[in-house]
Formats: structure tokens, sequence, C-alpha cells
């Protein structure tokens, strides 16, 4: 009995674990840009407040650990930009460099907000909020809309 319990408890784990590893989330943009070149692939650029936005924390369990968008995430190249409050998530340093991002793409300060562009950072749409009925149609549709226009 002891060794199914251990088996399922692994099973579980491991699953849990390689779903959280399935997405490549990059943090650097010019990285994204030369990986979107290489691969064909637009950029979806994510802007969150990892440690402190309640719309992306139910953003992100609602949506990005679903297995569809692990599968449609295939179909990009992944940006996150953080702008945590705590200062032990990102480096200073990253931290200007994701202000910048979001004083480019990002003016109204929006959080969850969504961009998806081209591999010259041309905006193709963007998307943001997160409405309390945690659907997440419009962010698929919005995904869809985006492969449409690269």
């Amino acid at each position: 009995m002891k060794r199914i319990v251990t088996i399922v408890l692994f099973i579980c784990v491991g699953s849990t674990y390689a779903q959280e590893h399935k997405l490549n989330w990059l943090t650097d943009f010019d990285e994204a840009k030369q990986v979107s070149t290489q691969t064909d692939k637009p950029i979806l650029m994510y802007f969150t407040g990892s440690d402190w936005c309640a719309p992306c924390k139910k953003l992100k369990a609602d949506f990005f650990d679903s297995e569809e968008f692990i599968k449609k995430s295939e179909s990009f190249v992944l940006l996150k930009v953080d702008l945590p409050r705590r200062s032990d998530i990102i480096s200073q340093d990253q931290k200007r460099k994701n202000m910048l991002l979001m004083q480019k793409y990002n003016r109204r300060g929006s959080f969850p907000t969504l961009v998806g562009m081209n591999s010259e950072g041309k905006v193709l749409g963007d998307i943001n909020g997160y409405d309390r009925a945690q659907k997440t149609d419009k962010h698929f549709t919005f995904l869809d809309e985006i492969i449409e226009k690269y």
C-alpha cells in the first residue's frame, strides 16, 4: 500500500513539475526578438506584477498554466516583463529594463497586459486586465488574432 501511495504521489509531483517547466519565458527583449527572427514566431509579451497583482496571479493559474495555453505557446516566443514590488525577485538592472519596456509597450500601466508583436517590436495587438468571472476566452481569441496577423 505504501508503495502505491508513493508512486501516485511521485506521479502527481512529477506532472506538476513538468507542467511548470513546459513554458520557456524569456526576460530579455533583445533575446526575444532574436529568437523570434530565428524561429519565425511572434513575441507574446506579458506584463505582470508577480508578487502583488491579484489578477496576474489568477490569469497565471487559469490561463498560462492551462494545457490549452501550453500547446498554443509553441507558436510564440514568450517574454515576461515582471514589475514586482519586492526587491529580491528581479535584479535592479532587470527592473530598469522592464520599466523601459513598460513605458513603450504598456503606457497605461495596466496589469496584467499581453502584447503581441513581430520580431522587430511592431505591436500586432494587446489585451489587458482579467475579469472576475475568470473567463479566458478573450485571451485565447487574442492569441489566435496575433498568430493570424503575424
